[in-house]
């Protein structure tokens, strides 16, 4: 029987990165297994558009200030009129804040949800607020309050799930994220690209991602600084865009530094990436990092904080790890491990890296969530 599968958002846009990508992936997948896929998301305007996958709905919502731009659907009458008409079996909601709501507007229609866990309320209360430890039976509460309204939470890694798993949520599944493996390859390399992007330096370093304060950006450029000083010549080239580009600008005046900001096409961003020599992901509440991923599948090493999630995507906890290395929270720790990695043969780090993205393609994480709603739902496997 086929599937009718809603997915709502918010914080989503043309240039909110991993959300995008997760749903856009999602609902191919599902479309391709013959199922129909409706995806509503926040905007400025009513706007219904036909997708290859199925329809893509944008509701007028407000702007939240100092965001870059990302916005949140207040009023959820338009979105429960527009799934109403829709009558879906699955709603799928990637949101811990306004959208909570459809949550018991869907179990009293008999529809069966889905919330992804994509960040830390924890971490983020740690980070941001003061007196956070006071708060953090706060975080808590609501955790339990999300997991009680639907009827199952995704996390997309065991670092995602702690702290549902810390607070009994039975409701909860681990699903990992994946990646485009024929777009993000090795043979997106480009020499010209390249010699393009180093200008004149032999080593080259990227951070791929938005430019705000939880990213922790600043540590890229802070590594270039380290390493500049010590005698490399290196450059570091930036691709993403947010709320704190002027002050990292501000922060690389007289460094080779290079700022591309939001890379849109995707396979500009895979020749990036592959001519990478390592691409550096500091941001210690990352509960995936798809770019990490997408660069590992192009074969480029990663190097990342160790308190991130992007430590079970290298596989450093396990005995065979490969694609990369994990650092403490320190400019001098993610420095070491850049040289650590940069030690290591190319064709060896490269083939590695490589190795480690296969493990991830999208169809699998789109087959786990699928599985689960035949299985639960009582649907049998569209044919």
């Amino acid at each position: 029987m086929t599937m009718r599968i809603a997915h709502v958002a918010n914080f989503y846009g043309p240039r909110s990165g991993g959300l995008r990508t997760t749903m856009l992936h999602l609902a191919n997948g599902y479309h391709e297994q013959g199922n129909q896929v409706m995806i509503v998301v926040p905007g400025r305007r009513f706007v219904i558009e036909a997708q290859p996958y199925g329809y893509l709905l944008t509701l007028p919502s407000i702007r939240v200030p100092f965001s870059g731009g990302y916005r949140l659907i207040v009023g959820l009458g338009r979105a429960r009129h527009m799934l109403t008409s829709f009558s879906p079996h699955v709603l799928e909601v990637s949101d811990r804040t306004t959208l909570i709501g459809l949550g018991n507007w869907a179990r009293r229609n008999g529809i069966r949800t889905t919330v992804f866990s994509h960040e830390t309320l924890e971490g983020l209360f740690h980070r941001f607020l003061p007196f956070s430890n006071r708060l953090i039976p706060l975080a808590r509460w609501w955790n339990r309050r999300l997991a009680s309204v639907f009827d199952e939470v995704v996390a997309t890694t065991k670092f995602a799930a702690r702290e549902f798993i810390e607070i009994g949520v039975a409701n909860l599944r681990v699903v990992p994220l994946g990646v485009d493996l024929d777009q993000f390859s090795p043979e997106s390399f480009d020499a010209s690209l390249r010699q393009k992007l180093c200008e004149g330096a032999d080593t080259l370093l990227v951070h791929c991602g938005r430019l705000s304060p939880e990213k922790c950006p600043e540590r890229s450029i802070e590594v270039l600084r380290h390493l500049v000083g010590s005698g490399w010549n290196a450059r570091l080239v930036i691709a993403g865009d947010g709320p704190t580009r002027k002050k990292l600008e501000r922060s690389a005046a007289g460094l080779p530094v290079t700022f591309l900001g939001f890379v849109n096409d995707r396979s500009s961003l895979a020749s990036v990436l592959a001519c990478a020599d390592v691409v550096i992901a500091p941001g210690p509440l990352e509960t995936f990092c798809l770019a990490a991923l997408e660069a590992l599948a192009t074969g480029t090493p990663v190097v990342a904080s160790g308190s991130s999630a992007v430590r079970e995507v290298l596989g450093v906890d396990e005995l065979r790890h490969s694609g990369g290395a994990v650092a403490f929270d320190s400019d001098e720790s993610f420095v070491d491990a850049v040289i650590r990695v940069m030690a290591q043969p190319e064709d060896v780090r490269r083939a590695d890296s490589r190795r480690r993205a296969e493990r991830y393609p999208w169809w699998l994480t789109v087959e786990h969530m699928l599985c689960s709603y035949r299985e639960k739902s009582g649907l049998a496997r569209a044919s």
